[in-house]
């Protein structure tokens, strides 16, 4: 088998380039023939593809992704195979994706919106992202990586550190969350709670929004947010430094994070919706918030992602899911039982690290990758 994977490569310290790269590394390591290239290189594709011959090429992306992840593979005679996470609403290409053998999705969830929007789902298949967790490991607080780690962020070692990653905090929950630990604060043991967020323009009013939210809530002084920009080799390191990773995001296909969280050996709080009912069990290796709102729309505008002209007007028959909320009292019980219990957040912790390794190691996800392809295709 012959594979040639199109993501954003070389990768970028995002979700999307790493879960390409981690199938690359993972079928690499089968002895599969496989090559990456970057999903939107027109010329380096059509090199690959003359040369490399290969039987299947997967696309690592988002419906819009179509024209670079399906029609330019199909231009050329090669079997594309998208590997799609869910971006709100379906607009377009529901035809050209319809009439693939064989698409593949990170989550039931991520399906069940495909669905909704217009595929019948006869050849979508479910395929976790892969995780490091060779990697992604257990670290003693103690080590000195690990320390130096709270110590850049102004974590006390007796503090309680919780941590939010993502491209922005509010997405991943985090107003929740802080409003969750105003309603505990004098309750709570001493904590600080950090949100890393990749530093790009559309992140810069968000983060001062939830900053102020912070400071009407009167936990700024608790709260800490760092923009700077890191790589996957700094990942570990900056999850091992924190108690408790919560993360009950309003919009999740997956939750990688939340997966290498656990395969760091710290417990998780999650929403209990979309991807995260994949990857985390209840009470197992997380707890999971109830959902307190769904935010609904009746129309959008879509644009030239979709193939549409600027501003083109959708009106929905029913109205559409696009966003939910936690319950904040839910988060608030979860982070004082975590808070206040050292071996329940051991417990849970080594619940996560087996999960991660016995379900997402990146190895396991290329062996299932290479049997959906034999089954669904009959490439071997």
């Amino acid at each position: 088998m012959k594979v040639l994977v199109l993501y954003d490569y070389p990768p970028s310290p995002a979700g999307l380039a790493t879960q390409g790269d981690l199938l690359h590394r993972g079928l690499q390591e089968l002895g599969i023939d496989v090559h990456s290239v970057h999903f939107e290189s027109g010329q380096e594709k059509e090199w690959y593809y003359r040369w490399f011959e290969p039987d299947v090429v997967v696309g690592v992306g988002y419906w819009g992704h179509t024209p670079h992840l399906v029609l330019h593979p199909q231009r050329y005679g090669v079997q594309p195979v998208p590997w799609l996470v869910a971006d709100g609403y379906m607009a377009n290409y529901h035809e050209v994706l319809e009439a693939l053998p064989l698409i593949l999705v990170t989550s039931r969830w991520v399906k069940s919106v495909y669905i909704r929007d217009g595929l019948s789902g006869k050849n979508i298949e479910v395929l976790p992202v892969g995780c490091d967790t060779d990697s992604f490991v257990p670290r003693d607080k103690n080590d000195p990586k690990v320390l130096a780690v709270r110590e850049a962020l102004g974590v006390a070692p007796d503090q309680i550190m919780i941590l939010t990653v993502g491209g922005d905090a509010a997405s991943k929950g985090a107003q929740e969350v802080m409003q969750a630990l105003a309603l505990i604060d004098t309750k709570a043991p001493d904590w600080k709670y950090v949100c890393k967020v990749w530093p790009q323009p559309r992140t810069q009013q968000q983060n001062l929004l939830d900053m102020q939210l912070a400071a009407q809530l009167g936990i700024d002084k608790n709260v800490v947010y760092t923009t700077n920009v890191i790589s996957r080799n700094f990942m570990p390191y900056l999850l091992s430094a924190c108690d408790i990773y919560a993360a009950p995001s309003r919009l999740e296909g997956f939750g990688m994070i939340q997966v290498e969280a656990g395969a760091c050996g710290k417990p998780v709080i999650g929403i209990k919706a979309m991807g995260m009912l994949d990857t985390m069990v209840h009470g197992e290796n997380a707890f999971l918030a109830s959902i307190a709102q769904e935010v609904r729309i009746r129309e959008t505008l879509a644009g030239a992602e979709s193939g549409h002209e600027v501003g083109h007007r959708v009106v929905f028959k029913r109205p559409r899911t696009v966003d939910y909320r936690a319950s904040v009292h839910d988060i608030a019980g979860y982070l004082m039982q975590l808070m206040q219990d050292a071996t329940l957040r051991k417990n849970m912790g080594e619940a996560g690290r087996k999960r991660a390794v016995e379900n997402f190691d990146y190895r396991v996800i290329a062996k299932r990758f290479v049997a959906i392809i034999c089954e669904k295709l009959g490439i071997s």
